[in-house]
């Protein structure tokens, strides 16, 4: 059952009439969006999701920090009423707010607060986060509070992504509580990656000016710390992961990241719903970045592009040395342990070109490696969304030997170019490659397993007409959004039916100050 909130028996309440998708007021609030603010696939997967529901018909906007980056873009932007004033915990702060509005794409709004957001990083600086991350989007998250009514009035879906936005689901059920019109907004979480949760120190909690109830066992603590993304859970009408292979992962002590007993104690408010890729920006067929276009039906384009790719790499330029490939962050979760174990030294007759950076002991590995085997080993750190497209026209298999992988998006991108995974069979890996028809997948993580896939892979590269099967059938699958915005769509219509309206009313003194929103539709500056 989804989550329904209780109300005082004092109350006048309907029922929430049932939306159809052209009725429906979706609004994002998150920490990355494509392309303006990126550090890795959520930018993608929030922005792919929004620019989705609105071409079904939903009425989607973002809202976003305005960072650094993102001031420094040279966008066309239209400011958004006068500085708006918000409180966080004792202190009052203000920002200012910029609209960017695109043809064909949602609208996104622009939360700007220099002290917060005008710094060299996004999450952190020199591998450290940020030491009052907790501030910086608990601030956020109350000023996407404020800027609701005014720039999307009535009833609406608030969805939330990770642990940095997750504050605005557990402040609306709490300080905004009963408050017209917030009490019209239904409530969901959706969760890319449950290995990074927001841990703070207890005082965060008052700090962030959250009620002393909220630190719970039920709510916003764990272990002893107040946990952010725990938080946006308890009070979500419903929760969603990015694949639903994730979802019986973080059901269990082994994938749940310290969170599965409060996974499974969502019950059927916990769902995985898989994300999809922009199959028209991912096609081949009309792709202008790459060297050769080609389609399932017409491969001949396929080896140029490999041939292209192999001499910008600086590898020899040979189209029967089978290329692997991995495009991804240099970081533990990402399965690079595997990769300097002895993997290259075990292929001797195989290129492999990595894509991306990350830790410095992966990026200092790798490079050994390209240094040690030049000919067929090269590191390109500078990552960027052309050679991304090159890499993936030219490559024959894709490694990911990932220690865990909620959705990815490299795997699907992969098969539209003929690309075939080698992937651990681990969340949405094991939801969108067909073992032994589209890819390889392997399922312990070691060397020995990793090795015994990869090799199967070339066993079957050394049969072209077999190969070329399984890469036509790949380059033929389906992974656009259109399945799951429905799902969403389909969600989101429960969690609104599910919310009662409550009658428009002014809340007490009493209610107004402990809630400090004294009037909240008059504090709220116009347009």
């Amino acid at each position: 059952m989804l989550r329904t909130r209780r109300r005082s028996a004092a109350k006048t309440t309907v029922r929430a009439p049932r939306v159809d998708a052209s009725a429906l007021t979706v609004v994002h609030v998150a920490a990355e969006y494509w392309p303006v603010a990126q550090i890795g696939g959520l930018a993608e997967a929030v922005h792919g999701l929004a620019a989705h529901q609105q071409r079904a018909g939903a009425r989607v906007m973002a809202i976003v920090p305005f960072y650094r980056g993102v001031r420094q873009a040279g966008l066309s932007l239209e400011g958004v009423g006068r500085p708006w004033p918000v409180r966080v915990g004792k202190r009052d702060e203000q920002v200012r707010v910029h609209r960017w509005a695109r043809a064909g794409e949602p609208d996104v709004l622009f939360v700007d607060h220099p002290p917060s957001f005008d710094r060299l990083g996004v999450y952190g600086e020199g591998g450290a986060d940020y030491p009052d991350n907790a501030q910086r989007f608990a601030l956020f998250s109350l000023a996407a509070l404020r800027l609701l009514p005014e720039v999307a009035p009535g009833p609406l879906v608030l969805h939330a992504h990770d642990w940095h936005a997750a504050l605005v689901l557990v402040y609306l059920r709490t300080l905004y509580e009963g408050v017209a019109p917030y009490s019209r907004m239904s409530a969901v979480l959706s969760v890319h990656n449950a290995g990074y949760q927001g841990h703070f120190p207890p005082e965060s909690v008052p700090a962030v000016g959250l009620p002393a109830e909220t630190y719970d066992w039920r709510r916003l603590e764990w272990y002893g710390r107040a946990n952010w993304l725990k938080g946006g859970m308890s009070y979500a009408d419903a929760v969603v992961t990015v694949s639903p292979t994730h979802a019986a992962e973080l059901r269990t002590p082994v994938g749940g990241f310290g969170l599965h007993e409060a996974f499974v104690g969502l019950g059927d408010r916990f769902v995985g719903i898989l994300n999809g890729i922009d199959c028209d920006a991912w096609n081949p067929a009309t792709d202008a970045l790459i060297a050769h276009r080609f389609s399932a039906a017409d491969l001949a384009g396929k080896g140029p592009c490999k041939a292209a790719l192999q001499q910008e790499l600086g590898l020899t330029v040979d189209p029967h040395i089978p290329l692997a490939v991995m495009s991804a962050r240099l970081v533990a979760q990402k399965g690079f342990d595997l990769v300097l174990a002895g993997l290259v030294a075990r292929f001797p007759d195989v290129q492999f070109a990595f894509l991306g950076q990350g830790e410095e002991r992966y990026q200092a590995g790798v490079g050994a490696l390209a240094q040690r085997f030049p000919a067929r080993v090269v590191l390109e750190r500078n990552f960027h969304d052309a050679l991304e497209h090159r890499l993936l026209a030219g490559a024959d298999i894709l490694l990911m030997p990932s220690l865990y992988e909620p959705c990815g998006l490299t795997q699907m991108r992969a098969q539209r170019y003929g690309v075939l995974p080698v992937a651990r069979r681990v969340g949405g890996l094991a939801d969108t490659i067909e073992h032994e028809r589209t890819g390889f997948l392997f399922e312990e993580n070691s060397l020995d397993a990793f090795e015994g896939a990869l090799r199967r892979a070339l066993e079957v590269y050394r049969d072209p007409r077999e190969w070329e099967i399984r890469v036509r059938r790949a380059m033929r699958r389906d992974f656009s959004w259109t399945g799951s915005v429905s799902q969403y769509l389909d969600l989101y219509r429960r969690t609104l039916d599910s919310v009662s309206v409550c009658a428009p009313r002014k809340p007490s003194r009493r209610a107004a100050r402990r809630r400090q929103l004294p009037h909240v539709a008059q504090a709220t500056p116009a347009v």
